[in-house]
């Protein structure tokens, strides 16, 4: 495993978890599921709609917590023709991916890209778990997935991937910081962003590319580079800057530092090697919710951080292959859309 070095574990790390056994699946993996620096986690068989979102914490696992009165709502079966999860309900899914760690790797979870583009809100639960998307070193035992659509229900079956793991050995004291922007200046007639419908109908996470834009959003125009955000309204904007993640780096979206406004931009925040290494950049997309009050965005101002990590190693495959859909993206809805007139 990369020698013992320290830094987020590359593709051909993960491989070799799966052959040790230290990473185990119910079925085969599918062929892109393994990523240049995270590993995508597959649904299982069964949801179940809880009352409220918990952890286990002390010595309890997430079995225990279900088995509990009044946790379990609802239990729902999964199949190959699907199962709607509707907005402002909480389920929790139990994921075909189980870990056994060496000593020395921990975890961190994190929606997948496409998932944070329709505001769909996921957090990897584990065995006596005191933090979400957390794995702590040496974990044994199941991975669970809680997830809660915020504006859109969605369509889902086994297999679906909602949500990535980037595992790490160590602790790396190498980071570095980069402060995001926001981008509101377009040419005339181009949106600076789009701002999700409240009853926009089922997606459908296998349907790439079939929805309607204009059924799911609406297109945004900053007047003099301002933006009003409506409280708790859904929007899709960009980075001013360009981003660009080494072959031999990860990084991830950091939360947003409470002086930098009352809002939430990002909830999908790992940007895999490779990542803008394309001729002309990729942009940032941001998935922004404002909090309490209507919040003003500028052109220009910060909204995030980039936080820069080593590798332990180099991945074999940089992001930006056949199945990365967001490499050279400006402003850029889910993959799940058709490309918007």
């Amino acid at each position: 495993m990369a020698d013992g070095k320290s830094g987020v574990l590359a593709d051909h790390d993960l491989a070799a978890l799966f052959e040790s056994g230290e990473i185990t699946s119910h079925g085969d993996l599918d062929p892109d599921q393994i990523q240049p620096a995270s590993l995508d986690l597959r649904l299982g068989d069964t949801a179940y709609r809880i009352r409220a979102s918990f952890l286990p914490g002390g010595s309890r696992s997430v079995d225990d917590v279900l088995k509990v009165p009044g946790t379990e709502l609802h239990r729902i079966e999964l199949t190959a023709q699907g199962a709607v999860l509707e907005t402002g309900c909480v389920y929790l899914v139990p994921l075909q991916e189980a870990l056994d760690l060496p000593t020395g790797v921990s975890g961190r979870a994190n929606p997948k890209s496409s998932t944070g583009r329709i505001d769909v809100f996921t957090r990897v639960v584990t065995n006596q778990s005191k933090a979400f998307d957390d794995v702590p070193e040496g974990y044994s035992g199941p991975l669970w997935l809680e997830i809660s659509p915020r504006t859109f229900p969605i369509l889902v079956r086994p297999g679906d991937r909602l949500a990535q793991l980037r595992l790490r050995h160590g602790q790396s004291a190498d980071t570095s910081e980069e402060t995001v922007s926001i981008d509101l200046d377009k040419p005339k007639g181009q949106p600076v962003g789009w701002r999700a419908k409240r009853h926009g109908g089922l997606i459908d996470l296998r349907a790439i590319g079939k929805h309607d834009v204009h059924e799911f959003w609406e297109p945004l125009y900053a007047r003099s580079g301002r933006l009003i955000l409506d409280p708790e309204e859904f929007y899709i904007l960009a980075s001013r800057e360009t981003v660009e993640v080494a072959p031999n780096k990860a990084a991830e979206m950091a939360p947003i530092a409470p002086e930098l406004g009352e809002f939430r931009a990002h909830y999908a925040g790992f940007f895999d090697p490779g990542f803008g290494t394309n001729a002309g950049g990729s942009r940032a997309v941001l998935e922004v919710r404002s909090r309490d009050v209507p919040f003003v965005l500028e052109h220009g101002q910060p909204v995030a951080k980039l936080v820069y990590e080593p590798m332990a190693s180099v991945p074999k495959a940089l992001y930006g292959g056949k199945t990365s859909n967001y490499q050279g993206q400006g402003l850029k809805l889910s993959k799940h859309f058709a490309k918007p007139e």
